[in-house]
């Protein structure tokens, strides 16, 4: 039974979805994300996500050196059977449209229907690009939105119809649109971002999950209101947008052991209060409930410390028992 607090709106609704979001290019090889997923999966969560950077961020060593984030989903997929995977978010930089439309598509299968969401961001990591070679536009707006465009229709197109696209930046000529994702019509597209204009328009047209990354409350309240009306201009039913954030995780039994979490991630307590999902479990519900009241429908619990699965059960035990 719910207390009486800001948390009330959460229980009287639909359960708010948590998901594990792991930073593996801060020095994570495919075993660690292996196990990470399983504890993920065996506990409750909702999904499995990764970030796709090709360089570390910070003073970290990053060992052993990146993954890729398709190639790691598809051999997730194949070892997992019930949680859904996805990117958040996959730059525009790093593939071309009709190779992601491929690789999504393909790992889609692997994993079953229903089980694979693609979320597509501009890219803002230059570092990343320069040291493997990617080139770096300074238009990175206008190739999500082609590339938007691209994908969908590559996965829209009826079988045995072919499709073609001409863009400023990309064209398709005949093109087969081949391999279909299990998922019909496709998989589910992620966007976010804090655009006052475009983001909310491109989520309208294209997305069923507008997400804020790391950002203060009232920056995701404001942002899921733009979106709001942007669906709304769009035609669309209210009902067809899930709105999600992202935020660092660091829970604790007590005082102590959220002050050893946050050390080990070199972070501060406090500082994780403010801007994260931090503090006790009884601290951690009543925050969500705040993003609950708001139209939070979805939290991605970054996790930074991924050989810490006794995080991972504490939350699953003391937090989401509770959703």
């Amino acid at each position: 039974m719910c207390p009486i607090t800001t948390a009330t709106r959460m229980c009287e609704a639909d359960p708010m979805d948590l998901r594990i979001f792991t930073e593996p290019q801060q020095g994570a090889s495919y075993d660690t994300l292996l196990s990470v997923a399983k504890a993920t999966e065996d506990l409750g969560f909702d999904a499995f996500f990764r970030s796709d950077h090709y360089l570390k961020m910070g003073g970290v060593t990053g060992l052993p050196g990146p993954t890729d984030a398709w190639i790691t989903l598809a051999g997730l997929a194949r070892e997992t059977s019930r949680i859904k995977l996805g990117t958040l978010v996959t730059p525009v930089t790093f593939r071309l449209p009709g190779p992601l439309a491929i690789s999504v598509a393909q790992v889609d299968q692997m994993a079953g229907p229903g089980r694979v969401e693609l979320g597509l961001g501009t890219g803002w990591f230059a570092e990343e690009h320069t040291a493997y070679g990617i080139p770096f536009p300074d238009k990175r707006f206008d190739l999500l939105e082609e590339q938007l465009q691209i994908v969908t229709g590559l996965w829209n197109t009826p079988d045995g119809e072919t499709y073609s696209f001409k863009g400023e930046h990309y064209s398709l000529t005949d093109s087969p649109a081949l391999p279909k994702p299990a998922t019909r019509p496709h998989p589910p597209i992620i966007i976010g971002g804090g655009g006052p204009k475009r983001t909310p328009r491109l989520a309208a047209q294209y997305a069923s999950e507008f997400n804020t990354s790391f950002r203060p409350f009232d920056d995701t309240e404001r942002l899921f209101g733009t979106v709001r009306d942007a669906v709304a201009a769009n035609g669309r039913r209210p009902d067809s947008m899930t709105y999600s954030a992202a935020l660092v995780a660091c829970v604790g039994r007590d005082e102590a052991e959220v002050a050893k979490r946050a050390e080990a991630i070199g972070r501060e307590p406090a500082e994780l209060r403010e801007n994260g999902l931090a503090g006790t479990p009884a601290e951690v519900v009543e925050k969500i409930g705040r993003y609950a009241a708001i139209g939070a429908q979805r939290l991605y619990l970054q996790i930074l410390d991924l050989s810490d699965l006794d995080h991972l059960e504490l939350i699953a035990s003391q937090v989401l028992s509770q959703l």
